[in-house]
């Protein structure tokens, strides 16, 4: 076997070893809802029946199954005068780039009939192309129905001319009176902007542009000035590195304005040289959840501990156990090592000067111009505007009142600027203080030029007209410099003109093709300087205290940039597993301590306690808390970006937390946690659905035995093949067939590879499937329902870190998760297993059976098999009658409770026009009633060989990859999808691994979806 120590879910299942079969009983009890149906909810609040339900509304079975199969007609429009560019039903791609003020990405773009519906990375950007889920979601936030839709001037909806006519007004003024016009905006490494101001200030020399970024970087920024003389993000490639230690340093994250995500995955490949990490950290974070050894410590003793790795290597010594480990392990490797911090300015430093002494191979001296806050020139600003010296202010749609932790103040100040003007998407705060607005065009809606890092220059196109009367920052900068209605304001002309300068050889209309241009261009970073005995005094002076904070990023919010986006809210977190909410996350020890409950009522829904959280005597109210395991013991984490009002119906979610974040420092002492009494409601999934056989459904095994032991050794196999014993002797599972089996080697034979190596659980192919899906949006209420849509989910699987004989108790016919109890007793040691746990990200969708057990119970074949492998839904036929849903093992089939588009109840992007211009027209928008699930991506696999038929030709390997969005969007590499009966297919390639193994394969359902078995590189105590 590959593991034996034991796996669970929640900490729930170690309070409670049945909670395993409670949850399998309430899976499909879940009662119709009638009195959302029916006009008097009193009178039918009763629980009713399916076969109730039925009776109340007067319908035969035969009537219902008729009903099934109509649909709403909805009459379209054709078109009078086709656009040349545009052949419908067939899909336009532009490669563009995405930047909203926080991430970055080089991209393409799917267009249907104009519409922007689908994100995809860039295959020409490398690294740069790939795509978090905040990306892939990027596109609903074009089709946001509560953007500022025109421009305002006090209130009231204006002219453009009008606005702009008091812009410019004031802008005289200011210029005349000698006071300063200040351009406020977020990071923008776009040189074109850059030099369009420098024009601007040329007219206006009182000008300055003063960057504001909610969440700055500032302490990496300033470690930076400090160790390389410059003011820019040091690039970091991991693929040579053999070790990796990681302080507070959420590098699979938001990290340095960059994950390193792919470069981490391509060093992970199990092998001798496979990369092993070590994360230091208080918070349970997505890197720590990927590490191979955890070691969690609260923040004070992370600091301490950087210190005294750094007087190891430095060459101070040290008497610290385990900083000495750590520091032996990273001179053992010196250049293929590389250590990361984060939190503070000093820890960024430290972890600088380690580098430079290793000499590590990882830091490639290419820098990142992505963020460029100066804090200095920030409160120089501040200063300017108290002072009464600003006469305009423009903010390029940034909101210090909301994300600044001095907003209230800032707020205040404003009055004191007679010319406030906001560059806005929503009407929020900068939006009320603001006498003048004017509504800022969406990044698909605009042109413009982003350079990245060193030597990649990136382009932006539009993809569709204007929704509504929005204009980016650039094309006002030119109508003020220029004056109104002058022919040189068309910004597209200024681009062009500009970028031509830059790209050199290259055609400014070969570079908008290929969306990125990158160059030899020898401008790097290197080591000039970094005080370490400054540093170490820095962290020392973090004073320690009974409870202290870590403030964090989460991979779907991040910065909260576009909280309001419905599909980022429902994403459920990799670890907590919760959505639709931020949350303070407490210890199981610390939630003892503190009389924190975190309990499953009788639906199985989670209940936790709200505090009121008081940090350096700031005071945040009704903070819901999670009690999370392997968050360090007098520590808790709260996630930025939440609690944004008036910015949206969506983004009024969670608590806001930015009061408690002064822009550098991450981590903060003198916390106080004060019970209200009060309960709150979360969302989760985690224990929504329950695989039969449980056991070892995630298999792990250590590196050692990985390159020692033969897979398939009789005694000490980690991935032995399955067997099953016959009258004719032992025969391989995939051997033995009820059914006769039909050839299947003519044309493809789709086929789903899941490596649990490479997936960090970062939620980009979940985004990407309900976009290429049209998967709805169901609300917090309805999450709590445990009636969620999504097609793909990634399961999080917790599972301890001493082996348990777990064998001995199965042949005693005990459960699983019965097991817990007998292993750890009443929870209570040092060494309970939610402690610190490893964790494993498993992505699971429909697992496409060739012995589907869906197949044989639907009483009218809405769900059969495909030659190509596929198991199809057909939804005019299905009933709902969800015979399937019960039958499937894997839990992968989603009911449809309700009309989703349409409807009052779910106001989220399907139920407004607007919304509704991102779905795919491929793929059908289901109605109420039926059972839905993942297809493989059936229209884009058959588009692919439809097109290879038109141009007579085969089907290349890296079309199908690419056909599957999941995969397509995966950034890790840790999804392959392709074509089995193709013999040079990657897919192939990975079946033959020894580290491949089947869901259940003991059923015998025989998926077309195999995993990789998860290598951990460590030393197993």
């Amino acid at each position: 076997m590959a593991s034996n120590k034991i796996q669970f879910r929640s900490i729930h299942e170690l309070k409670d070893p049945a909670l395993n079969n409670k949850l399998a009983q309430k899976e499909f009890q879940e009662e119709i809802p009638v009195e959302d149906f029916l006009a008097d909810a009193e009178e039918n609040g009763s629980g009713t029946s399916r076969r109730d339900f039925l009776k109340l509304l007067g319908f035969s079975t035969a009537a219902v199954t008729l009903a099934a199969c109509e649909a709403p007609v909805i009459k379209t429009i054709p078109y009078v005068v086709k656009p040349h560019d545009i052949i419908p039903g067939v899909p336009n791609y532009y490669a563009s780039t995405y930047f909203d003020g926080f991430d970055f990405a080089s991209v393409l773009v799917k267009t249907r009939e104009g519409r922007p519906i689908k994100i995809d990375p860039n295959p020409a950007a490398g690294d740069l192309g790939k795509t978090n889920a905040r990306a892939q979601a990027s596109v609903l936030s074009l089709y946001d129905n509560d953007k500022v839709k025109q421009p305002k001037f006090e209130g009231k909806d204006e002219t453009f001319d009008k606005v702009d006519g008091y812009i410019i007004k004031g802008l005289e003024e200011a210029k005349a009176s000698g006071k300063k016009i200040v351009l406020l905006s977020h990071s923008f490494a776009s040189p074109t902007f850059k030099k369009l101001f420098a024009e601007f200030k040329e007219k206006y020399p009182t000008a300055e542009l003063v960057t504001y970024d909610a969440f700055p970087y500032a302490a990496a920024l300033d470690a930076a000035q400090e160790v390389f003389g410059q003011r820019a993000l040091p690039v970091y490639d991991l693929k040579g590195t053999e070790l990796v230690v990681g302080f507070h340093a959420d590098f699979l994250g938001d990290y340095n304005a960059g994950s390193l995500e792919t470069s981490y995955a391509a060093a992970r490949k199990p092998g001798a040289s496979m990369l092993r990490h070590v994360q230091v950290e208080s918070n349970m974070s997505i890197t720590g959840a990927n590490a191979d050894e955890r070691i969690r410590l609260k923040p004070s003793a992370v600091n301490k501990t950087l210190v005294e790795v750094y007087n190891a290597i430095v060459g101070g010594g040290t008497s610290d156990k385990t900083a000495s480990e750590l520091a032996k392990e990273l001179l053992a490797k010196g250049s293929k090592a590389i250590v990361f911090a984060d939190g503070s300015k000093g820890a960024q430093v430290l972890a600088h000067l380690i580098n430079q002494k290793l000499g590590s191979v990882a830091f490639t001296g290419k820098a990142n111009f992505l963020k460029d806050f100066d804090k200095a020139k920030f409160e120089e600003f501040l200063g300017w505007v108290n002072a009464g010296q600003v006469g305009v202010l423009i903010a390029n749609n940034v909101d210090p009142i909301y994300s600044y932790h001095k907003g209230q103040d800032f707020k205040k100040s404003l009055t004191k600027v007679p010319y406030v003007i906001a560059v806005a998407d929503k009407k929020n705060e900068m939006y009320k203080a603001a006498k003048a607005v004017i509504p800022v065009a969406n990044w698909l809606e605009s042109w413009g030029d982003i350079e990245p890092q060193t030597g990649v220059y990136s382009l932006m196109q539009p993809t569709i007209q204007k929704i509504y009367k929005s204009r980016q920052i650039e094309e006002s900068l030119l109508v003020w410099k220029n004056g109104k209605n002058n022919a040189a304001n068309n910004y597209y002309d200024y681009l062009k003109g500009s970028a031509t300068s830059i790209l050199g050889a290259t055609s400014f209309n070969k570079a908008l093709y290929n969306g990125i241009n990158v160059s030899n261009n020898a401008t790097t970073l290197s080591y000039a300087g970094g005080n370490g005995a400054q540093a170490v005094a820095e962290l020392g002076n973090f004073k320690p205290s009974d409870l202290e904070l870590v403030l964090y990023t989460k991979t779907s919010m991040g910065d909260g940039t576009q909280a309001n986006n419905p599909w980022l809210q429902e994403l459920p977190d990799p670890l907590t597993r919760m959505s639709w909410d931020n949350y303070l996350t407490i210890s199981p020890k610390d939630a003892e301590k503190f009389e924190i409950d975190n309990d499953l009522n009788a639906r199985m829904q989670l209940d936790g306690s709200i505090v009121n959280l008081t940090v350096n005597g700031v005071k945040i109210e009704n903070v819901p808390v999670f009690v999370q395991p392997g968050q360090a013991d007098g520590s808790v984490g709260l996630a930025l970006g939440y609690g944004k009002k008036d910015s949206g119906a969506t983004a009024d979610t969670g608590v806001n937390a930015y009061p408690l974040f002064d822009g550098s420092n991450l981590v903060v002492s003198n916390v106080k946690i004060e019970k209200t009494g009060e309960d709150h409601e979360f969302a989760g999934i985690q224990l929504q659905n329950t695989l039969m056989g449980r056991y070892e459904i995630a298999k792990e095994v250590p590196l050692a035995e990985f390159l020692n032991v033969a897979f398939d050794d009789e005694h000490k196999g980690w991935n032995k093949p399955l067997e099953y014993h016959t009258i004719s002797g032992a025969l391989p599972a995939r051997k033995i067939d009820l059914w006769d089996a039909f050839d299947d080697t003519d044309g493809p034979h789709f086929n789903l590879s899941i490596d649990l190596n490479s997936c960090t659980g970062c939620g980009a192919c979940i985004i990407a499937c309900q976009a290429e899906n049209n998967v709805p949006v169901v609300g917090k209420e309805e999450i709590r329902m445990s009636r969620d849509m999504y097609w793909l989910r990634i399961d999080r699987y917790y599972s301890s870190r001493q082996k348990v004989e777990v064998y001995e108790g199965l042949k005693e016919g005990m459960a699983v998760p019965e097991l817990y109890g007998t292993a750890f007793g009443d929870g209570g040691a040092l060494n309970h297993p939610a402690d610190n746990p490893d964790v494993i990200f498993q992505p699971v969708m429909c697992q496409h059976c060739n012995h589907a057990p869906c197949e044989t119970v639907c009483p009218v074949a809405a769900t059969s098999h495909g030659k190509q492998g596929q198991n199809h839904m057909a939804y005019n036929r299905c009933i709902g009658t969800r015979y399937c849903a019960n039958n499937c093992p894997y839990k992968v089939r989603r009911f449809n409770w309700f009309t989703y588009n349409l409807n009052d109840k779910f106001d989220f992007n399907m139920n407004n026009d607007l919304g509704r211009m991102v779905l795919n027209p491929d793929v059908v928008v289901r109605t109420r009633g039926v059972m839905e699930k993942c297809s493989m991506c059936i229209q884009e696999t058959q588009a692919t060989i439809l097109a290879a038929k038109r141009e007579n030709r085969k089907v290349t390997d890296n079309e199908f990859k690419n056909s599957c969005a999941c995969a397509a969007a995966c950034s890790t590499g840790a999804m392959t999808f392709g074509d089995m009966n193709d013999k040079e297919s990657e897919v192939r390639e990975l079946y033959s691994s020894n580290r491949r193994y089947y869901l259940l394969e003991e059923i015998g359902t025989k998926p077309n979806v195999f995993y990789h078995t998860k290598v951990r590189n460590r030393v197993e105590k």
